[in-house]
C-alpha cells in the first residue's frame, strides 16, 4: 500500500517569486533544513530533466545526512516533480497557482509513501519547510 501526502499553501508573491524559491539552489538552501538539528541542507539542485542532485546534512544514527533526487518534470513556473529518496523513494510535485486574489497557491503531492507514520513525519517536515519558504519569498 503506498500513502499520498497533500499539502497546500497560499503565498503573497509572485508566481515567478515562489517558483525561484523552489528550484534556485541557493534558496533552496535557505528553507530545506535538517529538521532535527535546525541546519540547513546543502545541495546541487537544477530545475532540469534528468538532472541528479542531493541534499546533504550532517549524518544522525537513523539516516545518512543525505537526500537523492532526479527532476522528472519542469513546467516553468507551473509544475515541477523529481524523485526524493532518503531510505524509501518517493515522488514530489510541486504545481503552483495564481489565485482570484493574487496569492499563489503552491501544492504539493508526495507519492510512495510506505506507512503511516512515515506520512506523518512527511507532513511534519513539510509544514516547518513551509514556513521557511515564506521567510524567503520576503527577502
Amino acid at each position: 500500500m503506498s500513502l499520498t501526502l497533500n499539502l497546500d499553501y497560499q503565498y503573497n508573491a509572485s508566481i515567478e517569486k515562489v517558483w525561484s524559491a523552489l528550484t534556485d539552489s541557493s534558496k533552496l538552501a535557505k528553507w530545506v533544513f535538517n529538521i532535527q538539528t535546525g541546519v540547513a541542507m546543502e545541495n546541487d539542485f537544477k530545475a532540469e530533466v534528468g538532472h541528479r542532485f542531493q541534499f546533504r546534512t550532517e549524518p544522525s544514527q537513523w539516516w545518512n545526512g543525505i537526500i537523492e533526487g532526479e527532476v522528472l518534470i519542469v513546467d516553468e513556473p507551473h509544475k515541477l516533480s523529481y524523485t526524493w529518496e532518503g531510505g524509501e523513494k518517493h515522488t514530489v510535485t510541486w504545481t503552483l497557482q495564481v489565485l482570484e486574489d493574487g496569492k499563489v497557491n503552491l501544492h504539493l503531492e508526495q507519492t510512495g509513501i510506505s506507512n503511516e507514520p512515515a506520512l506523518n513525519g512527511a507532513k511534519y517536515g513539510w509544514g516547518a519547510w513551509f514556513g521557511k519558504i515564506e521567510e524567503v519569498l520576503e527577502q
